[in-house]
């Protein structure tokens, strides 16, 4: 929650992409929504803060 343009995606992209274990991510600006691709399993605590961390609310993660 709070993405409004392509920075915004590219942003939480990045911050995503930095968290180890993460293969690939997908983000939507449309849809307000990322997919992340895992390698390893990682903690969803772990993908939540850095999202938060780059200054987004996360809603769910599924």
């Amino acid at each position: 929650e709070g993405m409004m343009c392509m920075h915004c995606v590219k942003h939480v992209k990045d911050a995503l992409s930095k968290v180890s274990g993460v293969t690939d991510v997908e983000v939507s600006l449309d849809d307000k929504n990322a997919v992340v691709t895992l390698a390893t399993n990682v903690d969803d605590s772990v993908l939540k803060s850095a999202v938060e961390n780059a200054g987004y609310d996360v809603k769910g993660i599924k």
